[in-house]
């Protein structure tokens, strides 16, 4: 059986003045958060859907990062992801994400860096949020000692 998670989204207006708002009903995470052009190309207060693929990336590739460690035998103290999300606002047909980063820094106990990078890009591409992007996505792997 399949899983399903969702997010809604409404949306006020025309696309400058307009306003929307999205809320996470099932996790109860946040309800009716702003977002407008302005959280979205501008400095307003607010979130917008590339700061949420990029904090569900970034939350993905921690876990499949620690899942694939743990195949391969080890037990991560700490990870740390941040996704950033590049979007070029006037391409064709309109804005685009054009690629997505992700810098992870691990503390992992008897492991080197070489092994590490090797385990980091297995959980890159094996990470459900890096396979359904269809850009490309670049990995900055450090082990922290």
């Amino acid at each position: 059986m399949a899983l399903k998670r969702f997010a809604d989204a409404v949306w006020n207006g025309d696309l400058q003045s307009g306003k929307g708002n999205m809320s996470t009903p099932q996790s109860g995470l946040f309800e009716a958060q702003n977002f407008s052009f302005k959280t979205r190309f501008g400095d307003e207060k607010g979130t917008n859907p590339e700061e949420l693929l990029a904090a569900a990336h970034a939350g993905c590739f921690s876990m499949a990062l620690s899942a694939v460690l743990g195949k391969e035998g080890f037990t991560p103290d700490s990870i740390q992801t941040r996704a950033e999300v590049s979007m070029e606002p006037g391409m064709d047909p309109g804005p685009t994400v054009t690629g997505v980063k992700l810098v992870v820094s691990a503390k992992v106990p008897g492991i080197d860096a070489a092994k590490f990078e090797g385990i980091a890009q297995a959980a890159k591409a094996g990470c459900v949020i890096s396979r359904v992007l269809a850009v490309p996505v670049t990995l900055e792997a450090t082990l922290v000692e």
